[in-house]
Protein backbone atom coordinates (compact mmCIF):
# COMPACT_ATOMS: atom_id res chain seq x y z
CA UNK A 1 0.00 0.00 0.00
CA UNK A 2 1.49 3.57 -0.81
CA UNK A 3 1.90 5.43 2.05
CA UNK A 4 -0.03 8.19 0.56
CA UNK A 5 -2.79 5.92 -0.73
CA UNK A 6 -6.25 5.56 1.78
CA UNK A 7 -7.04 2.84 3.73
CA UNK A 8 -10.38 0.87 3.35
CA UNK A 9 -12.30 0.40 5.60
CA UNK A 10 -16.01 -1.14 6.37
CA UNK A 11 -18.53 0.14 9.12
CA UNK A 12 -20.43 -1.68 11.42
CA UNK A 13 -23.24 -0.35 13.36
CA UNK A 14 -25.43 -1.82 16.35
CA UNK A 15 -29.17 -0.27 16.51
CA UNK A 16 -30.63 -0.69 20.11
CA UNK A 17 -34.12 0.04 20.69
CA UNK A 18 -33.06 3.00 22.74
CA UNK A 19 -32.00 4.71 19.32
CA UNK A 20 -33.89 6.19 16.88
CA UNK A 21 -33.68 5.88 13.14
CA UNK A 22 -32.38 9.23 12.01
CA UNK A 23 -29.87 9.65 15.62
CA UNK A 24 -28.00 5.88 14.60
CA UNK A 25 -27.64 7.15 10.93
CA UNK A 26 -26.04 10.60 12.32
CA UNK A 27 -24.28 8.24 14.74
CA UNK A 28 -22.75 5.97 11.51
CA UNK A 29 -22.49 9.45 9.65
CA UNK A 30 -19.85 10.69 12.61
CA UNK A 31 -18.23 7.15 12.51
CA UNK A 32 -17.39 8.02 8.43
CA UNK A 33 -16.16 11.27 9.40
CA UNK A 34 -13.98 10.12 12.06
CA UNK A 35 -12.95 7.47 9.47
CA UNK A 36 -12.09 10.02 6.84
CA UNK A 37 -9.99 12.41 9.29
CA UNK A 38 -7.84 9.20 10.09
CA UNK A 39 -7.00 8.68 5.94
CA UNK A 40 -9.27 6.04 5.82
CA UNK A 41 -12.07 5.42 2.74
CA UNK A 42 -15.38 3.94 3.62
CA UNK A 43 -15.82 1.08 1.18
CA UNK A 44 -18.90 -0.17 2.89
CA UNK A 45 -21.47 -0.45 6.15
CA UNK A 46 -23.15 -2.82 7.50
CA UNK A 47 -25.69 -2.54 10.13
CA UNK A 48 -28.06 -4.28 12.28
CA UNK A 49 -30.95 -3.64 15.09
CA UNK A 50 -30.83 -5.75 17.92
CA UNK A 51 -32.65 -5.73 22.03
CA UNK A 52 -28.75 -5.86 22.80
CA UNK A 53 -25.01 -5.77 21.46
CA UNK A 54 -24.42 -10.37 21.06
CA UNK A 55 -21.63 -10.38 24.04
CA UNK A 56 -19.50 -12.56 21.80
CA UNK A 57 -19.37 -10.92 18.46
CA UNK A 58 -21.18 -7.31 18.89
CA UNK A 59 -23.20 -8.43 16.19
CA UNK A 60 -25.22 -11.66 15.27
CA UNK A 61 -23.82 -14.94 14.23
CA UNK A 62 -25.69 -14.09 10.70
CA UNK A 63 -24.88 -11.08 10.11
CA UNK A 64 -21.02 -12.23 11.10
CA UNK A 65 -21.34 -14.36 8.28
CA UNK A 66 -22.34 -11.29 5.99
CA UNK A 67 -19.72 -9.37 7.22
CA UNK A 68 -17.22 -12.64 6.21
CA UNK A 69 -18.57 -12.47 2.62
CA UNK A 70 -18.51 -8.66 2.58
CA UNK A 71 -14.74 -8.41 3.70
CA UNK A 72 -13.82 -11.54 0.92
CA UNK A 73 -15.78 -9.16 -1.73
CA UNK A 74 -13.97 -5.93 -0.69
CA UNK A 75 -10.65 -6.66 0.86
CA UNK A 76 -10.76 -3.68 3.04
CA UNK A 77 -7.92 -3.27 5.30
CA UNK A 78 -9.53 -2.49 8.55
CA UNK A 79 -13.56 -3.14 9.85
CA UNK A 80 -14.41 -0.46 12.44
CA UNK A 81 -17.42 -0.86 14.70
CA UNK A 82 -19.22 1.72 16.06
CA UNK A 83 -19.12 0.84 19.79
CA UNK A 84 -16.15 0.05 22.36
CA UNK A 85 -15.65 -3.68 21.86
CA UNK A 86 -14.89 -5.74 24.77
CA UNK A 87 -11.49 -7.79 24.52
CA UNK A 88 -13.27 -11.26 24.15
CA UNK A 89 -15.17 -9.18 21.42
CA UNK A 90 -12.53 -8.19 19.52
CA UNK A 91 -10.98 -11.31 20.09
CA UNK A 92 -13.71 -13.43 18.30
CA UNK A 93 -13.98 -11.29 15.47
CA UNK A 94 -10.19 -11.53 14.88
CA UNK A 95 -10.56 -15.08 14.86
CA UNK A 96 -13.18 -14.81 11.74
CA UNK A 97 -11.85 -11.52 9.85
CA UNK A 98 -8.66 -11.18 7.78
CA UNK A 99 -8.37 -7.25 8.68
CA UNK A 100 -8.11 -5.42 11.37
CA UNK A 101 -10.57 -5.34 13.31
CA UNK A 102 -10.89 -1.93 16.08
CA UNK A 103 -13.67 -0.50 17.75
CA UNK A 104 -14.77 3.80 18.01
CA UNK A 105 -12.46 4.14 20.75
CA UNK A 106 -9.57 2.96 19.26
CA UNK A 107 -10.34 5.23 16.05
CA UNK A 108 -10.82 8.09 18.13
CA UNK A 109 -7.39 7.31 20.53
CA UNK A 110 -5.48 6.68 16.96
CA UNK A 111 -6.48 10.23 15.66
CA UNK A 112 -5.55 11.99 18.57
CA UNK A 113 -2.03 10.10 18.39
CA UNK A 114 -1.77 11.63 14.70
CA UNK A 115 -3.38 15.15 16.31
CA UNK A 116 -1.20 15.79 19.22
CA UNK A 117 1.92 17.82 18.84
CA UNK A 118 3.37 19.10 22.18
CA UNK A 119 4.69 16.50 24.91
CA UNK A 120 2.19 17.02 27.09
CA UNK A 121 -0.44 15.99 24.62
CA UNK A 122 1.41 13.02 22.92
CA UNK A 123 2.14 11.76 26.69
CA UNK A 124 -2.05 11.86 27.34
CA UNK A 125 -2.93 9.63 24.13
CA UNK A 126 -0.25 7.24 24.90
CA UNK A 127 -1.16 6.84 28.37
CA UNK A 128 -4.74 6.42 27.12
CA UNK A 129 -4.21 4.08 24.67
CA UNK A 130 -1.84 1.80 26.64
CA UNK A 131 -5.11 2.10 29.06
CA UNK A 132 -7.20 0.87 26.55
CA UNK A 133 -4.81 -2.01 25.28
CA UNK A 134 -3.63 -3.44 28.55
CA UNK A 135 -6.69 -5.76 29.42
CA UNK A 136 -6.90 -6.48 25.86
CA UNK A 137 -3.24 -8.11 25.37
CA UNK A 138 -4.02 -11.41 26.83
CA UNK A 139 -4.65 -13.65 23.41
CA UNK A 140 -3.91 -11.27 20.54
CA UNK A 141 -0.39 -12.47 19.98
CA UNK A 142 -2.49 -13.56 16.31
CA UNK A 143 -3.95 -10.03 16.06
CA UNK A 144 -0.49 -8.28 16.95
CA UNK A 145 1.28 -10.55 14.49
CA UNK A 146 -0.71 -8.68 11.04
CA UNK A 147 -0.09 -5.20 12.28
CA UNK A 148 1.86 -3.40 10.24
CA UNK A 149 0.94 0.00 10.56
CA UNK A 150 -2.70 2.15 9.89
CA UNK A 151 -5.30 3.25 11.24
CA UNK A 152 -5.56 1.61 14.58
CA UNK A 153 -2.48 1.08 15.13
CA UNK A 154 -0.65 4.82 15.52
CA UNK A 155 0.48 5.76 18.70
CA UNK A 156 2.72 3.61 21.50
CA UNK A 157 3.62 0.75 18.45
CA UNK A 158 4.22 -2.49 18.30
CA UNK A 159 6.59 -3.01 20.14
CA UNK A 160 5.44 -1.96 23.18
CA UNK A 161 2.20 -3.86 22.26
CA UNK A 162 4.30 -6.94 22.17
CA UNK A 163 5.93 -6.14 25.44
CA UNK A 164 4.54 -7.88 28.69
CA UNK A 165 2.43 -6.33 30.55
CA UNK A 166 4.76 -5.31 33.67
CA UNK A 167 6.79 -3.47 31.00
CA UNK A 168 3.33 -1.23 30.74
CA UNK A 169 2.64 -1.04 33.78
CA UNK A 170 6.42 0.39 34.36
CA UNK A 171 5.81 2.82 31.45
CA UNK A 172 2.31 3.86 32.72
CA UNK A 173 3.70 4.97 35.61
CA UNK A 174 6.65 7.11 34.17
CA UNK A 175 4.19 8.83 32.14
CA UNK A 176 1.98 9.94 34.72
CA UNK A 177 5.03 11.02 36.64
CA UNK A 178 5.98 13.41 33.66
CA UNK A 179 2.23 14.46 33.56
CA UNK A 180 2.17 15.42 36.58
CA UNK A 181 5.51 17.65 36.42
CA UNK A 182 3.96 19.24 33.36
CA UNK A 183 0.77 19.91 35.11
CA UNK A 184 2.24 21.56 38.48
CA UNK A 185 4.01 23.69 35.42
CA UNK A 186 0.88 24.69 33.80
CA UNK A 187 -0.48 25.32 37.46
CA UNK A 188 2.08 27.30 38.39
CA UNK A 189 1.74 29.48 35.11
CA UNK A 190 -2.03 29.99 35.50
CA UNK A 191 -1.57 31.30 38.72
CA UNK A 192 1.01 33.77 37.47
CA UNK A 193 -2.10 34.87 34.59
CA UNK A 194 -4.35 35.10 37.70
CA UNK A 195 -1.39 37.27 39.46
CA UNK A 196 -1.74 39.32 36.43
CA UNK A 197 -5.35 40.03 36.31
CA UNK A 198 -5.84 38.63 32.75
CA UNK A 199 -9.17 38.16 32.40
CA UNK A 200 -9.68 34.13 30.69
CA UNK A 201 -12.00 32.75 27.93
CA UNK A 202 -12.66 29.84 27.05
CA UNK A 203 -13.63 28.11 23.78
CA UNK A 204 -15.30 24.62 23.76
CA UNK A 205 -17.49 22.89 21.64
CA UNK A 206 -18.61 19.53 20.09
CA UNK A 207 -15.31 18.77 17.36
CA UNK A 208 -15.24 20.33 14.06
CA UNK A 209 -17.88 23.25 15.34
CA UNK A 210 -15.20 25.68 13.56
CA UNK A 211 -13.54 26.66 16.99
CA UNK A 212 -10.06 27.03 15.59
CA UNK A 213 -11.40 29.11 12.72
CA UNK A 214 -13.24 30.72 15.29
CA UNK A 215 -9.97 31.50 17.20
CA UNK A 216 -7.44 32.47 14.39
CA UNK A 217 -10.36 34.92 13.45
CA UNK A 218 -11.01 36.75 16.69
CA UNK A 219 -7.31 36.84 17.91
CA UNK A 220 -4.81 36.34 14.56
CA UNK A 221 -3.45 33.30 15.77
CA UNK A 222 -2.55 30.58 13.01
CA UNK A 223 -3.85 27.38 14.56
CA UNK A 224 -4.00 24.52 12.22
CA UNK A 225 -7.88 25.08 11.04
CA UNK A 226 -9.56 22.06 8.56
CA UNK A 227 -12.76 20.36 8.09
CA UNK A 228 -11.36 17.30 10.26
CA UNK A 229 -12.54 16.10 13.25
CA UNK A 230 -9.98 17.00 16.39
CA UNK A 231 -8.40 19.52 14.00
CA UNK A 232 -7.28 20.94 17.43
CA UNK A 233 -5.40 18.55 20.52
CA UNK A 234 -3.37 20.76 21.84
CA UNK A 235 -5.27 24.39 23.66
CA UNK A 236 -2.99 27.03 22.68
CA UNK A 237 -3.67 30.41 24.50
CA UNK A 238 -3.31 33.92 22.18
CA UNK A 239 -4.75 37.64 23.65
CA UNK A 240 -7.76 38.53 22.54
CA UNK A 241 -8.54 42.56 22.24
CA UNK A 242 -12.36 43.55 22.96
CA UNK A 243 -13.31 46.68 20.84
CA UNK A 244 -13.30 48.55 24.41
CA UNK A 245 -9.51 47.78 24.79
CA UNK A 246 -9.68 45.29 26.74
CA UNK A 247 -7.05 42.47 26.35
CA UNK A 248 -8.27 39.10 27.74
CA UNK A 249 -6.71 35.65 27.28
CA UNK A 250 -8.65 32.61 24.86
CA UNK A 251 -8.24 29.32 24.93
CA UNK A 252 -9.03 27.20 22.45
CA UNK A 253 -9.23 23.51 23.97
CA UNK A 254 -10.05 19.98 22.59
CA UNK A 255 -13.40 19.25 20.50
CA UNK A 256 -15.65 16.76 22.65
CA UNK A 257 -17.69 14.19 20.69
CA UNK A 258 -20.26 11.83 21.94
CA UNK A 259 -19.05 8.69 23.78
CA UNK A 260 -15.35 9.90 24.10
CA UNK A 261 -13.44 7.48 25.55
CA UNK A 262 -13.33 7.04 29.49
CA UNK A 263 -9.74 6.91 28.94
CA UNK A 264 -9.75 10.15 26.95
CA UNK A 265 -11.66 11.96 29.83
CA UNK A 266 -9.32 10.75 32.23
CA UNK A 267 -5.87 11.52 30.15
CA UNK A 268 -7.60 15.50 29.28
CA UNK A 269 -9.11 15.95 32.23
CA UNK A 270 -6.07 18.29 32.97
CA UNK A 271 -6.02 19.75 29.66
CA UNK A 272 -9.55 20.85 30.27
CA UNK A 273 -8.57 22.19 33.79
CA UNK A 274 -8.24 25.50 31.67
CA UNK A 275 -11.66 26.00 31.11
CA UNK A 276 -12.47 25.85 35.04
CA UNK A 277 -10.11 28.62 35.38
CA UNK A 278 -12.12 30.85 32.82
CA UNK A 279 -14.26 33.96 33.38
CA UNK A 280 -16.34 33.63 30.66
CA UNK A 281 -17.18 30.26 28.16
CA UNK A 282 -17.83 30.55 24.70
CA UNK A 283 -19.76 27.56 23.58
CA UNK A 284 -19.24 27.33 19.90
CA UNK A 285 -22.14 24.93 17.76
CA UNK A 286 -22.19 24.26 14.48
CA UNK A 287 -25.56 25.40 13.31
CA UNK A 288 -25.00 23.85 10.04
CA UNK A 289 -24.79 20.67 11.35
CA UNK A 290 -28.20 18.68 11.85
CA UNK A 291 -27.72 17.45 15.02
CA UNK A 292 -26.50 19.89 16.48
CA UNK A 293 -28.87 19.89 19.34
CA UNK A 294 -27.11 16.42 20.51
CA UNK A 295 -23.73 17.95 20.11
CA UNK A 296 -25.34 21.13 22.56
CA UNK A 297 -26.16 18.49 24.89
CA UNK A 298 -22.61 16.15 24.19
CA UNK A 299 -20.70 19.78 25.47
CA UNK A 300 -23.17 20.24 28.91
CA UNK A 301 -22.84 16.51 30.09
CA UNK A 302 -19.09 17.25 29.51
CA UNK A 303 -18.63 20.03 31.22
CA UNK A 304 -20.50 18.80 33.89
CA UNK A 305 -18.82 15.82 34.42
CA UNK A 306 -15.37 18.18 34.74
CA UNK A 307 -17.64 19.77 37.48
CA UNK A 308 -17.81 23.19 35.48
CA UNK A 309 -20.44 25.41 36.92
CA UNK A 310 -21.19 28.85 38.15
CA UNK A 311 -19.09 29.93 34.69
CA UNK A 312 -20.95 32.15 32.60
CA UNK A 313 -21.67 30.48 29.11
CA UNK A 314 -22.30 32.34 25.40
CA UNK A 315 -23.48 30.38 23.14
CA UNK A 316 -21.93 31.32 19.62
CA UNK A 317 -24.13 29.55 17.27
CA UNK A 318 -21.22 29.61 14.07
CA UNK A 319 -21.39 28.76 9.96
CA UNK A 320 -24.54 30.85 9.85
CA UNK A 321 -24.07 31.08 6.28
CA UNK A 322 -24.58 27.05 6.08
CA UNK A 323 -27.21 26.94 8.75
CA UNK A 324 -29.20 24.06 8.12
CA UNK A 325 -32.61 24.45 7.17
CA UNK A 326 -34.77 23.05 10.21
CA UNK A 327 -32.26 24.88 12.92
CA UNK A 328 -33.78 27.43 15.56
CA UNK A 329 -31.01 28.85 18.25
CA UNK A 330 -31.70 26.48 21.30
CA UNK A 331 -30.45 28.89 23.78
CA UNK A 332 -32.43 31.42 23.35
CA UNK A 333 -30.51 33.97 26.01
CA UNK A 334 -26.59 34.65 26.49
CA UNK A 335 -26.90 33.61 22.29
CA UNK A 336 -25.45 34.90 19.17
CA UNK A 337 -25.24 33.25 15.27
CA UNK A 338 -22.29 34.33 13.47
CA UNK A 339 -19.95 33.50 10.64
CA UNK A 340 -16.50 32.76 11.27
CA UNK A 341 -15.79 34.27 8.43
CA UNK A 342 -17.50 37.74 7.83
CA UNK A 343 -15.76 40.59 10.09
CA UNK A 344 -18.70 42.10 11.10
CA UNK A 345 -20.10 39.02 12.75
CA UNK A 346 -17.01 38.70 14.40
CA UNK A 347 -17.20 42.45 15.80
CA UNK A 348 -20.47 41.49 17.29
CA UNK A 349 -19.58 38.61 18.62
CA UNK A 350 -16.71 40.94 20.56
CA UNK A 351 -19.27 43.72 21.46
CA UNK A 352 -21.78 40.64 22.96
CA UNK A 353 -18.91 39.05 25.08
CA UNK A 354 -18.22 42.71 26.26
CA UNK A 355 -22.02 42.72 27.65
CA UNK A 356 -21.23 38.95 29.21
CA UNK A 357 -18.52 40.38 30.99
CA UNK A 358 -20.36 43.40 32.57
CA UNK A 359 -22.71 41.29 33.99
CA UNK A 360 -20.19 39.85 36.01
CA UNK A 361 -17.87 43.10 37.07
CA UNK A 362 -18.54 46.09 39.12
CA UNK A 363 -18.85 49.23 37.65
CA UNK A 364 -16.59 52.17 38.75
CA UNK A 365 -16.67 56.06 38.07
CA UNK A 366 -13.50 57.62 38.99
CA UNK A 367 -11.88 61.22 38.39
CA UNK A 368 -8.11 60.80 37.54
CA UNK A 369 -5.58 63.53 38.47
CA UNK A 370 -3.41 64.31 34.82
CA UNK A 371 -0.59 63.13 37.10
CA UNK A 372 -2.31 59.71 36.92
CA UNK A 373 -1.24 58.65 32.97
CA UNK A 374 -0.13 55.12 34.07
CA UNK A 375 -3.38 53.98 36.05
CA UNK A 376 -5.37 55.83 32.77
CA UNK A 377 -4.03 53.95 30.60
CA UNK A 378 -4.70 50.55 32.86
CA UNK A 379 -7.99 51.19 32.57
CA UNK A 380 -8.16 50.89 28.83
CA UNK A 381 -6.58 47.64 28.83
CA UNK A 382 -7.68 46.17 31.63
CA UNK A 383 -11.39 46.94 32.38
CA UNK A 384 -13.82 47.69 30.18
CA UNK A 385 -14.13 51.74 29.99
CA UNK A 386 -16.94 52.79 28.94
CA UNK A 387 -16.93 56.62 29.08
CA UNK A 388 -13.82 58.68 29.22
CA UNK A 389 -13.94 62.34 28.93
CA UNK A 390 -11.41 65.48 30.00
CA UNK A 391 -12.72 67.81 32.79
CA UNK A 392 -11.18 71.42 31.96
CA UNK A 393 -12.87 72.65 35.30
CA UNK A 394 -10.80 70.23 37.28
CA UNK A 395 -8.29 69.07 35.11
CA UNK A 396 -9.44 65.76 35.44
CA UNK A 397 -10.22 62.61 33.42
CA UNK A 398 -13.96 61.56 34.49
CA UNK A 399 -14.27 57.98 33.54
CA UNK A 400 -17.02 55.35 34.07
CA UNK A 401 -16.60 51.45 33.18
CA UNK A 402 -17.02 48.18 34.89
CA UNK A 403 -13.72 46.16 36.08
CA UNK A 404 -13.82 42.53 37.46
CA UNK A 405 -14.07 42.24 41.68
CA UNK A 406 -10.79 40.75 42.12
CA UNK A 407 -8.51 42.74 40.15
CA UNK A 408 -5.69 44.58 41.77
CA UNK A 409 -6.83 47.78 40.18
CA UNK A 410 -10.09 48.05 42.47
CA UNK A 411 -8.34 48.97 45.24
CA UNK A 412 -6.57 51.85 43.75
CA UNK A 413 -9.67 53.19 42.02
CA UNK A 414 -11.37 54.06 45.43
CA UNK A 415 -9.16 56.35 46.11
CA UNK A 416 -10.43 58.53 42.90
CA UNK A 417 -14.22 57.89 42.96
CA UNK A 418 -15.98 60.42 41.81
Amino acid sequence: MEKNSLEKAILVGCQLPGDDDTRFEYSLDELKSLTKTAKGQVVSELSQKREKRHPATYIGKGKVEELVSLEAELEPDVIIFNDELSPSQVRNLSEKLQARVIDRTQLILDIFASRANSKEGKLQVELAQLKYLLPRLIGKGLQLSRLAGGIGTRGPGETKLESDRRHIHRRIDDIKHQLKVIVEHRERYRERRKKNNALQIALVGYTNAGKSTLFNRITEAGTFEENLLFATLDPMTKKMILPCGLTTLLTDTVGFIQDLPTTLIAAFRSTLEEVKEADLILHVVDSANPDYFNHEKTVYDLLNDLGIEGIPILTVYNKADKKHHEFVPSSTTDSVVISAFERNDILTLKRQIEDEMIITMNEYRVSLPSTEGKLLSSLKTDTILKDLHYNDDTETYECMGFILPSHSLSGQLRHFQA
